[in-house]
């Protein structure tokens, strides 16, 4: 990896080296690399499924203005066209590459006080920095997948003969259906331009406090929506203490945020993003067109999202508290 290294060091200006990369973690969208040389470490995002470039300045657009009002996250770093992403030639082929400070830090404590406060501030401060969105949001936070594309993608995964195919079909069957119902699109009322994926697994606690991550889907969005998802998210979606959220919440409504949860139709953005990511996972799981590592990474996170899908208990519970 050092030509890969040195290569993206020169894209981006980042002086002599020797450099190097190692592998960090993988996400859906990308695999995250630490760059290391000069006595500086950057980190270098990896972007699998390619790039769509107006969603990159929608990402950077946003974290400027978020970083004015006072969050914190690591600089999306322009390279030397002033470009915030780049198409480099690496070992697995041509991808697209994003950089960033790199951040040393811990995970977030989804139970820490303190954390909890941060996070609902930060969200109200997210939702200022974004208000007077106009455009709709897109398909993925509004729609889900239609009964006949269900069963159509159950077909396939049978004659695939993945070892989870019948847990799929019982999951259509079941909850697909009864998330489903509440999944509409928004009104225009509250629609603001967000970070789309507030969870706890986007936040570090540097030196210097909690730090925000992984700006790569930000655009427009229902704020109570995002509110609600959130709530659930940093409660424990379903099996945590949803005191947390009331602390949110409350953190949230002092810092000026104006979403209100008002019940399970306030989480037609989590319903909505829990189903078309099976979807999305199923499919590549069995698509012989991407990499044998894709295909396994899928097929965890479809093993993955089966247990954890979204409860309408727990979801009613957590909307009874938060309306004490």
């Amino acid at each position: 990896m050092h030509d890969t290294a040195d290569l993206i060091a020169e894209t981006y200006v980042l002086g002599a080296g020797p450099w190097t990369m190692t592998p960090v973690t993988r996400g859906a969208l990308g695999q995250i690399w630490k760059l290391s040389g000069a006595g500086t470490s950057w980190a270098v995002k990896e972007l699998l499924f390619g790039c769509d470039e107006e969603q990159v300045r929608r990402e950077a657009a946003l974290r400027q203005a978020a970083e004015d009002l006072g969050i914190a996250s690591p600089r999306l770093l322009p390279d030397r066209r002033g470009a915030h992403v780049s198409r480099l030639p690496l070992s697995s082929g041509d991808s697209h590459v994003k950089l960033y400070d790199w951040i040393d830090g811990t995970d977030a404590d989804p139970s820490d006080p303190d954390v909890l406060d941060w996070f609902g501030r930060t969200m109200a401060l997210l939702h200022r920095a974004g208000a007077g969105e106009t455009e709709p949001p897109s398909g993925w936070y509004e729609r889900c997948p239609r009964d006949d594309e269900w069963a159509a993608l159950h077909t396939e995964v049978r004659r695939a003969g993945v070892p989870w195919a019948d847990a799929l079909g019982r999951f259509i069957a079941t909850s697909a259906v009864e998330l489903a119902r509440w999944v509409t699109p928004s009104g225009p009322g509250d629609l603001v331009t967000s970070h789309l994926d507030l969870q706890p697994q986007n936040v570090l606690v540097g030196p210097d406090g909690p730090v925000l991550l992984d700006w790569d889907n930000a655009g427009s969005v229902s704020a109570e929506r995002e509110s609600a998802r959130a709530l659930y998210v940093w409660s424990g979606r379903g099996e945590g203490d949803v005191e947390a959220a009331v602390r949110v919440a409350r953190a949230y409504r002092g810092a000026g945020g104006r979403a209100v949860v008002r019940g399970p139709g306030s989480f037609s953005m989590l319903f909505a993003t829990e189903l078309n990511y099976v979807r999305v996972q199923a499919k590549c799981a069995i698509d012989q067109t991407v990499t044998a590592a894709q295909r396994e990474f899928a097929s965890g996170q479809v093993v993955a999202s089966l247990g954890r899908v979204p409860d309408l208990a727990a979801v009613e519970r957590l909307c009874a508290t938060l309306d004490r």
